[in-house]
């Protein structure tokens, strides 16, 4: 994936993003706490915060990665499963589970079409991957039929910041310094499509009536740090 080609779409995505992440896993936690500040933790913290859900609820974790949103369930007393397309990404998650640091179940997995029965699931979270999706209808349809009615969804996700001026900053970080010490470290080609790939995302009002539209309610949506990452959260109507 060149920086001047077009995004892929369809099973050419599919390939492309599990291509991308297998390639980045073994440095993608460390250049995430490095390109962030460390500020993904805090993100991640407070979607596992903002479930809202009793100790030992099932919470599954999609595009788990390597397994950082599944510990953080974890500390928070839940009882999580991951699932990623990822084959590099859950090898790399096995190596926190051998050393003790991870206990959840890795599965390797489509999240738009899970291996598991309707609901059964007391809550799902999922990190920075909305975009990563094919079609995220069907991603909100699938949420709809595996979370229980009264669980809850919290999604994080990348952002641009509504002030200008933070806008502009953003912009140049996101676009040039992140591919250029994403390239240094790891993958250039994946880090430069980090910035590339906000534009599969569709405006926030369309996106928060979609989420509605599959049997949510209490949707709710904030910006955080300034406006660069949001999350999202909602309630499986009873």
């Amino acid at each position: 994936m060149s920086s001047n080609s077009p995004l892929p779409q369809g099973q050419d995505k599919v390939a492309a993003v599990r291509t991308m992440f297998d390639a980045i896993a073994p440095r993608y936690d460390m250049i995430n706490r490095l390109l962030t500040f460390g500020m993904d933790c805090r993100w991640r913290r407070r979607s596992v915060r903002e479930l809202g859900l009793p100790a030992g609820a099932r919470v599954f974790d999609l595009a788990c990665g390597t397994g950082d949103l599944c510990r953080d369930l974890e500390a928070a007393g839940f009882s999580p499963v991951g699932f990623d397309l990822s084959v590099g990404m859950l090898q790399t998650a096995q190596k926190y589970r051998a050393s003790g640091k991870l206990h959840a179940p890795m599965v390797l997995g489509d999240a738009l079409c899970l291996p598991v029965p309707a609901e059964s699931a007391d809550g799902i979270t999922c990190g920075f991957a909305l975009r990563n999706v094919v079609n995220l209808d069907g991603l909100f349809a699938e949420l709809s039929r595996v979370v229980r009615p009264g669980g809850r969804v919290s999604l994080l996700e990348v952002a641009e910041p509504s002030n200008l001026v933070l806008r502009l900053g953003h912009g140049l970080y996101f676009g040039k310094i992140i591919p250029l010490v994403g390239g240094l470290l790891s993958d250039r080609a994946a880090y430069e499509y980090l910035p590339k790939s906000v534009a599969y995302m569709p405006p926030t009002d369309e996106m928060l009536d979609l989420l509605a539209g599959h049997g949510f309610d209490a949707v709710n949506h904030v910006l955080l740090s300034g406006g660069i990452a949001q999350l999202i959260t909602a309630t499986r109507k009873r």
